[in-house]
């Protein structure tokens, strides 16, 4: 730690008379936050590192390195690993400023299998900061490169999450593609059923629910389960029964989905991972409000120690997701207002990034302005909502979003616009008319409180 000290300051000193910013000291492969983190002594850099610097700062390379301890043992993975537990603490910011740093000394030093886990570490941050665009590119960029079987970076862990990324963003289509493609690509070689590939393909289920091909979740999840049980491995096993859980849910069989999710909770809870864990808890929780017993009090304890969890663990979007179920639960409740505050801070944590996520918070909002009297902004959050819905593909979503806004038009006494709204909720479900000439698409009543608004985005 004394020799980081003392390098980082010298380093500094000659950076100062040569005149030189620490960004015309970066250059190449080496970034100007890690010439920051070095002179701060939080960097001990590699001989290979060094002798750019020097070469930048015109003087000699053992002028530098004669304050490297020579028996000093490779900082690079115990930084790594560093980066890794502030990421499962829930802080993205340092992971992130800590796996760009690696990544830039590990480019210049040629240790790519360094470079290619601190890339890898660096879009998750970025992913838990919900920074989901830029995630993606990174995810892209390392799919590209990354293999099957034994690969620096597998290919089935990037797949995972870049689907994870589209899918927050609305992509399902995409999404889809890609597990689908992967999945098929993994097959042919013989190489599955693995952990990564089953969790693929718990993926692959989940994507299905959300575009509402229910039949097709369900025959994959039951794939799913088979192959955890085939290859006798825990974790994969839960993560099968989480998604056949939603599955089941979704197809209306509530007792069978929690039933499923407490075998997924019971998994999860031998583990260490607290976010998934939490996760899951805000899934199980929204079964509970909607199973016929309606057990609020206990969907409400579960939601409140995932709270408690997440905020120390989790991303951006888990939060969102369980204040969305909070308010959820404030609602069945008959408090709108708890509701209404729960679902707000779930759109101020999701920002602009998370379409899918935002259209149902958006719902769950606007039944909480229902009630409180504030007809006209809960029949704007249904039809954003909607239209949210439509442009992610979630097309029964989409029509249960319609239907809302119909059945809230309708007790407003406005018949002609709910008809309107009743109409779409249809076409979502692929309902088309064939005893009437076509209408436009898209054609909306005239009202001057609504105005010609469209049926897409």
């Amino acid at each position: 730690m004394a020799e980081s000290q003392a390098l980082g300051s010298r380093i500094r000193r000659l950076r100062r008379e040569a005149g030189l910013s620490q960004m015309d000291l970066a250059g190449g492969k080496i970034s100007p936050s890690y010439i920051s983190l070095l002179e701060a002594g939080k960097r001990t850099p590699s001989p290979e590192v060094l002798e750019q610097i020097a070469g930048r700062l015109g003087c000699p390379p053992d002028h530098l390195l004669e304050l490297l301890d020579a028996e000093r043992p490779d900082t690079l993975q115990t930084d790594l690993r560093y980066a890794e537990i502030s990421l499962r603490n829930g802080d993205p910011k340092t992971a992130l400023d800590t796996y760009t740093a690696v990544r830039d000394e590990a480019a210049a030093a040629g240790k790519d299998a360094v470079r290619l886990s601190a890339e890898y570490g660096a879009a998750q941050a970025l992913e838990h900061d919900g920074r989901l665009e830029e995630a993606a590119e990174r995810y892209q960029a390392l799919l590209d490169h990354a293999g099957f079987g034994p690969s620096l970076i597998p290919r089935l862990a990037v797949a995972v999450a870049l689907c994870r990324c589209h899918r927050e963003m609305g992509d399902l289509a995409h999404a889809v593609d890609l597990a689908t493609t992967t999945l098929e690509e993994a097959r042919r070689l013989r190489l599955t059923p693995t952990v990564l590939g089953v969790e693929l393909l718990a993926t692959l289920v989940g994507l299905h629910v959300e575009r509402g091909d229910l039949h097709r979740a369900a025959a994959l999840a039951r794939t799913a389960i088979e192959e955890a049980e085939s290859i006798k491995d825990r974790k994969a096993l839960g993560a099968a029964y989480w998604n056949a859980g939603v599955v089941a849910h979704r197809n209306g069989a509530s007792a069978d989905a929690l039933l499923l999710l407490e075998r997924a909770l019971a998994i999860y809870s031998e583990g260490d991972d607290a976010r998934a864990l939490s996760r899951l808890r805000n899934a199980y929780a929204s079964v509970l409000m909607q199973s016929p017993t309606g057990d609020i009090a206990e969907a409400k304890a579960q939601l409140t120690r995932s709270a408690e969890t997440l905020a120390d663990h989790g991303s951006t979007v888990d939060m969102a997701y369980c204040q969305t179920a909070l308010a959820r639960a404030s609602l069945l409740e008959s408090d709108p207002r708890q509701a209404e505050q729960h679902a707000r801070r779930a759109l101020e944590l999701l920002g602009g990034g998370h379409r899918l996520e935002t259209a149902r918070t958006l719902l769950v909002l606007a039944g909480a302005q229902l009630q409180l009297g504030d007809d006209a902004a809960a029949e704007a959050g249904c039809e954003r909502a909607a239209l949210l819905l439509e442009a992610s593909e979630a097309d029964r979503q989409a029509a249960s979003a319609w239907n809302d806004l119909g059945e809230l038009l309708e007790r407003s006494g406005r018949t002609e616009r709910a008809v309107w709204a009743y109409r779409q909720s249809l076409r979502c479900l692929g309902q088309r008319g064939s005893l009437l000439p076509a209408v436009s698409e898209g054609a909306t009543p005239q009202e001057p409180a609504a105005g010609n608004r469209s049926a897409r985005p």
